[in-house]
């Protein structure tokens, strides 16, 4: 089987397993697509993306523009001569000349079980919504919003305490397992796209600061998923007199009380339903820490109400 002329779409950590595995398994890379540096970090000193790092290490090509919409920029890709592009979690949109341009279309790797969580904060969405089961898609893209027919699927459950960064990690390697037996199955033209149906969907929305501080009138279970679900960007919080205080990971609790107090000295916090206890938290600046750790740095008493 002949190696397929690729051009790799992504920006962030998700996407590095998807590009290695397509590397190992022997397909020519004719450019890594991915955006363009940001200021990062307390000094705002421009840094390149992950995949922008991991693709200049290996001496492939990489192209960064701030836009995919100059007609310019758009016949560069074009001129590249693509078998297909694989995109994952680039986060720039593509014109429909790009997704016409490569002979054998443009894949996604998504990460839900579409059409359920279409759009951009697919992992954060599913725990919060407190779902049991999500997975891992490779769709053909088309100009809608993640509505393309979908390839291949692997479903993963999502245990009851596991964060959005678990799971992150979880789907960014199977994602790059599954797209390396769809290509094989693309080289041998017996890809079946089965397009999506209308029953389902939902819409991953981009998480908004607004959204993240903690809700302690909320049942338990809504806050434990609030909290691991916003783990650990950005962080699920609370107002300290130290400061804002992220809440990285929970479990369930026992007791129960006025929202928000301190039932014991494990940090176990009384929701409207029932009580959660956060097991890890991070104060500004600082390392996450365990919570009996944290505790000696910063004592939290029972009997406290947090904000």
């Amino acid at each position: 089987m002949g190696r397929l002329r690729l051009c790799f779409m992504g920006t962030p950590e998700f996407a590095l397993p998807s590009l290695a595995a397509l590397c190992a398994a022997g397909h020519a890379i004719a450019a890594v697509y991915t955006q363009p540096p940001r200021p990062a970090g307390r000094g705002h000193a421009m840094r390149t993306s992950p995949v922008h790092d991991f693709a200049a290490a290996r001496g492939l090509p990489v192209a960064s523009p701030a836009s995919l919409r100059d007609p310019a920029e758009q016949q560069r890709f074009i001129g590249l001569g693509l078998d297909a592009a694989i995109v994952v979690a680039y986060g720039l949109l593509l014109p429909a000349a790009l997704l016409r341009a490569p002979r054998r279309g443009c894949l996604n790797i998504h990460a839900s079980l579409l059409p359920r969580w279409r759009g951009a904060a697919p992992i954060q969405r599913a725990i919060m919504a407190g779902d049991r089961e999500t997975g891992v898609a490779i769709m053909k893209m088309e100009e809608g919003l993640d509505t393309g027919p979908v390839a291949m699927t692997q479903r993963i459950a999502i245990g009851t305490d596991v964060t959005a960064g678990d799971l992150h990690d979880e789907l960014a390697n199977r994602g790059a397992e599954l797209i390396v037996r769809a290509l094989a199955e693309l080289e041998k033209g017996k890809l079946r796209l089965v397009p999506q149906g209308d029953d389902g969907v939902t819409y991953a929305d981009k998480i908004e600061k607004g959204e993240t501080r903690i809700d302690w009138a909320q049942s338990w279970n809504k806050v434990h998923d609030h909290c691991r679900g916003l783990s650990p960007f950005p962080g699920a919080w609370f107002e300290h007199a130290n400061g804002r205080i992220k809440v990285l990971r929970t479990t369930k609790g026992s007791g129960a009380g006025t929202p928000g107090r301190v039932l014991d000295d494990a940090l176990t916090v009384a929701c409207g339903d029932g009580a959660v206890r956060l097991t890890e938290l991070q104060r500004e600046g600082r390392r996450p820490m365990q919570a009996e750790e944290f505790l000696r740095g910063t004592p939290i008493a029972p009997g406290s109400v947090l904000n």
